[in-house]
């Protein structure tokens, strides 16, 4: 018995809050979709589920790493875009050039990456105006490439991309791939570890010698290397996308960062958690969708997973219900006097 219980502390201290809520919540949210809406549980609407839900794993796991050091990133919809974009236009119908335009991709959000740690890490700007102003920017690159005008991705991306292996989507590989390196770089290495600390508390990691800067700025490089990774899958997946498609990730993103349990205050990040998170949003989605409510209520229900995730993670639950048990004793008392 002694030794179950103290398997059983370990368990609890290994699995975080986040990724049990997520995961009781998937499946009661399954369970409700097979008795309300049996189509939105059927083969092929998993399958789509699980294409796009993959997507938003990788970009919830880029604006996890950002929300890790107190900064939230609304230069998404760009990077996004932008990756969709380049992979889309430059090859111009050959395969052959695919994966120079990949290359590309990557360098953009290589740059972007680096500005927007400039300006949050080194010079100081709060993350909302300099993250906001680099949306512009990659906007403005969008058009330049496009002019506004889609293009059909090649045979070879749609492949990659849009095609399954072993009868999973490979958008579902590539989210798993960037799940594990994430976790293996801020879980097993040491810079992860000083990267979490400072997160966590920057002034303690100043005290111990730490580069706090460097590690907040680090964390808009790497989360724009993911954002690229999720654009140019979902430019696989979408035979002819449009230069806007990265419009529909920022509100997500951080919907499934706080459902995942990462404080927006910053601190220890949950990987397993945000993607989990990710799933169960685009389920919700299907799950929605398949009882005929507008198309235009799934912000709304995005809303109120992200305020749900925020009451759940930073509402002190123990003081409201003494609060509500000391005014239900007084009324008692009152009553009864």
């Amino acid at each position: 018995m002694v030794v179950e219980r103290q398997s059983a502390k370990k368990l609890t201290r290994r699995t975080s809050k986040g990724l049990i809520t997520m995961a009781i919540s998937l499946v009661i949210l399954l369970a409700f979709s097979w008795a309300l809406a049996p189509s939105s549980v059927s083969g092929g609407a998993v399958s789509g589920m699980l294409q796009f839900g993959a997507v938003l794993a990788i970009v919830g796991l880029g604006q996890m790493l950002v929300v890790q050091q107190g900064g939230v990133d609304l230069s998404i919809p760009g990077a996004v875009s932008l990756a969709i974009v380049i992979v889309s236009h430059e090859p111009d119908g050959d395969n052959n050039k695919l994966f120079a335009a990949v290359l590309l991709a990557f360098a953009y959000a290589l740059g972007a990456g680096i500005l927007n740690g400039l300006m949050v890490g080194r010079l100081g700007l709060n993350p909302i105006i300099a993250t906001l102003g680099m949306n512009a920017l990659l906007f403005g690159a969008v058009l330049g490439i496009s002019g506004g005008t889609p293009r059909t991705t090649v045979d070879l991306l749609r492949g990659i991309g849009g095609g399954a292996t072993f009868g999973l989507p490979n958008s579902l590989y590539f989210a798993i791939a960037a799940l594990i390196l994430v976790s293996l770089i801020t879980k097993r290495t040491v810079a992860g570890r000083r990267f979490e600390v400072v997160g966590a508390n920057s002034f303690a990691g100043k005290a111990m010698g730490l580069r706090v800067r460097t590690h907040q700025g680090l964390a808009y490089v790497w989360a724009q290397l993911l954002y690229c990774t999720a654009g140019i899958t979902l430019a696989g997946i979408t035979a002819q996308p449009t230069a806007y498609m990265g419009n529909a990730y920022l509100l997500p993103s951080v919907a499934v960062v706080v459902l995942g349990g990462t404080s927006l205050l910053g601190g220890r990040g949950f990987p397993v958690a945000t993607v989990v998170a990710a799933i169960f949003l685009g389920q919700l989605d299907q799950f929605v969708l398949a009882l005929g409510v507008p198309f235009a209520v799934r912000t709304l229900v995005q809303a109120a997973a992200l305020a749900i995730g925020v009451a759940i993670y930073t509402v002190n639950w123990a003081k409201v219900r003494a609060r509500f048990a000391a005014r239900t004793d007084a009324a008692s008392a009152a009553v009864q006097s």
